[in-house]
């Protein structure tokens, strides 16, 4: 049987797993990193020239070191089926909760307001992540009168489509995202931006670099 947005169940001979941020099992519909448990014939052995890096990454002293991190994080359902959540960069910890970038963006885009959005973390004492929105509407960029209430409108929404956990943080309104000249969203510059970091990345591969300075004021 197939389920739509699922990765079914692993092929023969391959034991896959989901586990915590210490390595180990979570309950089944709770999110966490993917895992190979035990080899197979074609799994990676080492990377040429740097074995450390091989095993830093791919078997994490944090996993206990003796389980293969896919990179993604996924839950499964009780049927057994794996479900991708995302990249581990791309996934949140907020309050305990597991929260897929790709998840919150879908929902923003989904609101009529909405024509792009692009959704990351930045480090916080209570939640341990909090959540930023980075938000491009339909029409104009919003005046500073209606910019708390559009705000308030797309914290409900997100609300209403996901969750009450996944109500952004804080919405910043642009003009358009920070992209590569093939279209790509540069993250890891609204990483920075989130964090009110200076920006010291290479943005030669930038199509708008304009837009990072209206990013980091454009805060409501």
């Amino acid at each position: 049987m197939l389920k739509p947005g699922s990765c079914t169940l692993p092929l023969p001979g391959i034991k896959a797993g989901i586990v915590d941020e210490a390595g180990h099992d979570v309950p089944v519909g709770k999110g966490g990193f993917l895992v190979i448990k035990r080899p197979f014939p074609s799994l990676a052995r080492t990377l040429w020239g740097d074995p450390e890096r091989f095993r830093n990454t791919y078997f994490p002293e944090e996993l206990g070191g003796k389980y293969y991190l896919a990179g993604d994080s996924a839950h499964r359902d009780a049927d057994g089926y794996f479900w991708i959540m995302g990249r581990i960069d791309d996934v949140l910890t907020v309050s305990g909760h597991r929260l897929g970038t790709m998840e919150i963006e879908s929902a923003l885009v989904a609101s009529p307001l909405v024509a792009e959005a692009a959704v990351v973390g930045k480090p916080d004492e209570i939640k341990t992540e909090a959540i930023v929105a980075f938000v491009v509407l339909k029409g104009a960029r919003p005046k500073a009168e209606d910019a708390h209430r559009i705000v308030q409108e797309l914290r409900n929404w997100v609300s209403q489509e996901i969750g009450p956990i996944a109500r952004p943080d804080e919405i910043r309104f642009g003009d358009n995202l920070p992209k590569t000249r093939s279209g790509k969203i540069m993250r890891r510059l609204l990483r920075t931006l989130a964090r009110d970091e200076e920006i010291t990345q290479d943005v030669s591969t930038l199509e708008n670099p304009a837009i990072l300075e209206q990013l980091k004021q454009a805060v409501a």
